[in-house]
């Protein structure tokens, strides 16, 4: 079983639309506080990375953020955070969330939040660390993602056992017992799904 004590959690510099995914940040960060497991995320104080932020941190939880040098004035950098590590770049600080972090999650986002999710997942294909990954489908967020995924298995160009590195729920309490009940499935390491009989399709 995964034993989480700090959990990195991307998410976006906009709130998206209606209150359900702000809603969403917000019940997460209520929870990780609740659980005594540190957030730890990409350290802006706007979007939903501000509201998850501030939800933890009324809650009485620990938030450690990191920010590019270069966005901090942009995104305005959270100033009120147990730590912030301003770093010099993006693959700086991805790097540095996945040392300080036991697991990741993704709440719905934008292009870097997909980015960064993607990265960490690959990292577990490839090996490079053996923690849980997971998907808060808020509203349904995720499921064309979830569609692709099963796509990509389908077509030959994902192992199903590489599939399954992808936790998802819509219930952020549901989704944290899932990720602290994951364990590896042995020794990880990445091959190519193999050519079928016949040759190329």
């Amino acid at each position: 079983m995964a034993t989480i004590k700090r959990l990195c959690v991307f998410c976006g510099s906009n709130f998206g639309r209606g209150g359900s995914y702000l809603e969403a940040a917000r019940e997460l960060g209520r929870l990780l506080a609740r659980q005594g497991i540190t957030l730890v995320y990409g350290g802006a104080g706007v979007g939903t990375m501000g509201a998850l932020a501030d939800a933890t941190l009324e809650a009485g939880g620990e938030v450690i953020g990191v920010i590019p040098q270069q966005q901090t004035g942009e995104e305005m950098a959270h100033q009120g955070l147990t730590e912030l590590h301003v770093v010099e770049s993006m693959h700086e600080r991805k790097a540095m969330m996945s040392e300080l972090a036991d697991g990741f999650v993704a709440l719905p986002g934008g292009l870097g939040t997909l980015e960064e999710f993607a990265e960490a997942l690959t990292w577990a294909q490839l090996g490079l660390h053996r923690k849980p990954t997971g998907l808060l489908d808020a509203n349904g967020y995720y499921g064309l993602f979830l569609a692709f995924l099963d796509h990509a298995v389908a077509e030959g160009f994902l192992r199903p056992t590489d599939r399954q590195l992808v936790l998802a729920g819509r219930d952020p309490d549901a989704l944290i017992t899932e990720l602290q009940r994951w364990e590896p499935q042995g020794k990880q390491r990445w091959e190519p799904v193999r050519e079928p009989e016949g040759g190329p399709r």
